[in-house]
């Protein structure tokens, strides 16, 4: 999925999903939130590990979230793909195809997203 189709997707999805969603679910996606906010590891870090996680899981959604909360915080190529070495590395070869994701989506988000490289 591309970033303008990610956005509005997801976009739309949350709405519907809060409108009709539980308590459970509505603290889930509050904790969710709360816990990439800065503390004794800065944001920025915490979102590369969500990519990470997301890569390893195999998660196409979260991968393509945390490419764009990582841009947000700054996060360079260089770092981007040392992450993906640890995705890598932990996950093994059934990453490879989620890596070619991440870098398609990487390289179109840069194109539509202000960036602090």
């Amino acid at each position: 999925m591309l970033y303008d189709e990610f956005i509005s997707w997801r976009e739309e999805m949350n709405k519907k999903i809060l409108e009709k969603g539980t308590t459970n679910t509505k603290r889930f996606f509050n904790i969710d939130g709360a816990v990439y906010q800065p503390g004794a590891i800065s944001t920025k870090y915490k979102e590369l590990m969500g990519l990470v996680a997301s890569m390893v899981l195999r998660c196409e959604g979260c991968i393509d979230y945390h490419i764009m909360t990582c841009i947000e915080n700054g996060v360079t190529d260089e770092e981007f793909f040392e992450a993906f070495d640890i995705a890598l590395i932990v996950g093994g070869s059934i990453v490879i195809p989620h890596l070619r994701q991440a870098v398609s989506f990487l390289e179109d988000a840069r194109r539509h997203m202000p960036s602090n490289k």
